[in-house]
């Protein structure tokens, strides 16, 4: 029998696990649920793809967006692993080709979203199959009072619960608090699961936050100094990609843009074009982004600060996913807080939850924000304030204020400080 490692370096071509990803498929190669935090770029997706070569039985991946299932597999295929995925947008052939490959053992993974696992069919296909272990990605999103909460995830237990055999079950996130971890534990019925955090930072990453009232000329500014690098600016709106977008291209930088208002084969055109360098910074909302394995992206800006720090520390992550180093800029202004203040006011009402649970959603929405001004507009490390709001504490072996070299308020740039003030 293959061990681990062979398995390791046979398919996926590395000699070494990395931090904790060892620890997790053991346990759960010994039947035990794990609940793991692991930051974007961590390998999160090995720890569950190596343990589905060696189990007897189907993997099943719940992932949140076609996209992410459609990258994965594709992957998975160039390193010879075969998986499949089910969604709606399939032809019949290519449904029915992937429920051959699931009933037939002739794939060790099937990727789908939550809401299918709501239809009566699937779970009746479920039932026949023998699934060995069930992966749920993004798993912050079955808590109901969280940031990214989404309906369809409460679906899991009860399929869980209405299998013929219990699989093991492993939850994977990148940004979760201690709360939101016990909260994911909770909603999906795992008993004593390993709880793992393998480290939220990202030492790579520099991070900033600019206050400044121009934005635009600091971003043209920014981008002209960074011609060969690829990135992505985050705006808050529609309105503002635009703007930002247009721009850009006024002044003859290659840039796309992306947010729900285009079209789904603009969508996919520009994003195809940001991937493969055709146009190497993408201007978007925050409906881009997840599920899009590009290494090499070498800064994320923030043109608007986001609602959390949840929402940016997952945004912001996509940056330096090859390990070199990137930059994560914030530019901040007292406006951004109305506008987020807006958007939670004038949520629509969530059809799952009652009066209360609402109410109580808005109150924790602004204490997130709260939290968010606050990391805006802290004098202190900027490394430090992120990890001890995901419950860790960095070792500071001096004593007294922490450094962490490698942000803008430890690691002060006169001259660039001069620039700031110009904008």
């Amino acid at each position: 029998m293959q061990t681990k490692e062979m398995i390791l370096q046979k398919y996926f071509g590395y000699s070494e696990f990395r931090s904790g990803q060892s620890e997790l498929i053991e346990q759960i190669l010994n039947g035990r649920p794990v609940v793991a935090v692991m930051p974007t770029g961590a390998g999160k997706s090995l720890c569950y793809q190596l343990p589905a070569l060696m189990l007897e039985g189907l993997t099943l991946v719940v992932s949140p967006l076609i996209s992410l299932m459609k990258d994965q597999v594709r992957s998975l295929a160039e390193h010879g692993v075969e998986a499949a995925y089910l969604s709606s947008g399939m032809s019949k052939q290519e449904y029915g080709a992937a429920v051959y490959a699931a009933r037939n053992n002739k794939c060790k993974l099937l990727y789908v979203s939550p809401e299918r696992l709501q239809n009566e069919q699937f779970k009746a296909f479920a039932s026949e199959l023998q699934i060995a272990l069930v992966v749920v990605d993004e798993a912050h999103c079955v808590v109901r009072w969280g940031e990214s909460f989404r309906p369809a995830y409460l679906a899991i237990k009860p399929f869980l619960d209405g299998l013929p055999k219990a699989p093991v079950v492993a939850a994977f996130t990148a940004t979760a608090t201690p709360v939101v971890r016990r909260e994911i534990s909770k909603c999906l019925g795992l008993e004593q699961p390993l709880e793992l955090v393998t480290g939220f930072d990202r030492s790579n990453l520099t991070f900033k936050v600019k206050h400044i009232k121009d934005k635009d000329s600091y971003i043209l500014d920014y981008l002209v100094s960074h011609r060969q690098d690829s990135g992505i600016i985050y705006c808050a709106t529609r309105k503002n990609v635009e703007k930002v977008y247009d721009m850009l291209n006024a002044n003859g930088l290659s840039v796309t843009k992306y947010h729900a208002g285009l079209s789904a084969e603009e969508r996919k055109e520009n994003q195809d074009s940001f991937i493969y360098d055709i146009k190497p910074v993408v201007v978007a909302t925050n409906a881009f982004g997840m599920g899009i394995d590009k290494s090499n992206v070498r800064f994320v800006i923030h043109y608007n600060m986001p609602q959390c720090i949840e929402n940016y520390y997952q945004e912001a992550g996509r940056a330096g996913r090859d390990g070199e180093d990137s930059e994560c800029v914030l530019l901040y202004s007292p406006q951004d807080i109305m506008i987020n203040k807006f958007f939670i006011e004038h949520r629509e009402p969530n059809p799952d939850m009652d009066a209360e649970e609402q109410a109580r959603l808005m109150i924790l929405d602004k204490r997130r924000l709260n939290a968010m001004v606050d990391y805006c507009k802290t004098t202190g490390c900027l490394r430090e304030y992120i990890l001890k709001y995901f419950g860790e504490r960095p070792d500071n072996p001096k004593g007294g204020r922490y450094n962490c070299h490698n942000c803008s308020n430890c690691v002060v740039d006169e001259a660039e400080q001069e620039a700031d003030e110009a904008y």
